[in-house]
């Protein structure tokens, strides 16, 4: 998978609205215009096909709803950044299953595992059940040298889920954000510390 060029294919499609929400607000004159092939350092082959991968949804609305629970569960809002929904994460998940299509059974097979497990013990789907409910299927499933017999195939969607969250969630600025990540940066060299020139006998040098 190349996901620095997954992630930029999404990056761009939440640019081009946001240019035309601003385009569309009161007192704009100018129409804006994104050219899709304007894509610095992408062939004409990949962009045309991540055109046709987002031409259509694989997860439908019960699926994709699913999925930004359990993206917020494995990843909260908290003081220091936003949920893994607020990153767009269900929408790189989305976009991941379809670049890569072994994910699909895994995916759409785990969604329907998980609502027929909150069915039997809940009466409610997934999405359906109460916070704690919904806690308390995680639970079991969330600790795979603690899962209980039976419950295997969902510690491996989990497993999936979680990683596919972690993916798309730390490869956006909001993640590189709350890691604290800053990078390569400038300072200013202020001569060796004093406690080090005193070490060697040399703070009067």
């Amino acid at each position: 998978m190349n996901r620095r060029d997954s992630l930029k294919a999404i990056g761009l499609t939440a640019i081009s609205a946001g240019l035309v929400l601003e385009a569309c607000k009161p007192g704009k004159e100018k129409t804006v215009k994104v050219e899709e092939e304007v894509q610095p350092g992408r062939q004409e082959f990949e962009i045309a096909r991540d055109k046709q991968l987002n031409s259509y949804k694989f997860f439908d609305a019960h699926e994709m709803a699913t999925i930004t629970l359990l993206a917020d569960i494995i990843i909260p809002k908290d003081d220091k950044s936003g949920s893994a929904s607020d990153a767009k994460v269900p929408d790189f998940i989305e976009f991941i299953v379809k670049d890569i299509p072994a994910h699909q059974t895994p995916m759409r097979g785990g969604l329907k595992w998980l609502d027929l497990q909150c069915l039997n013990r809940f009466q409610k789907t997934f999405k359906d059940a109460s916070s704690t409910q919904q806690i308390e299927m995680i639970d079991d499933i969330a600790y795979p040298e603690k899962v209980k017999p039976g419950l295997e195939q969902g510690v491996a969607f989990f497993n999936l889920m979680r990683n596919l969250t972690a993916s798309g969630f730390y490869t956006t600025q909001m993640g590189v954000n709350d890691l604290g990540y800053v990078g390569n940066t400038p300072n200013r060299w202020e001569g060796v510390p004093a406690d080090v020139l005193r070490q060697y006998g040399m703070e009067n040098v």
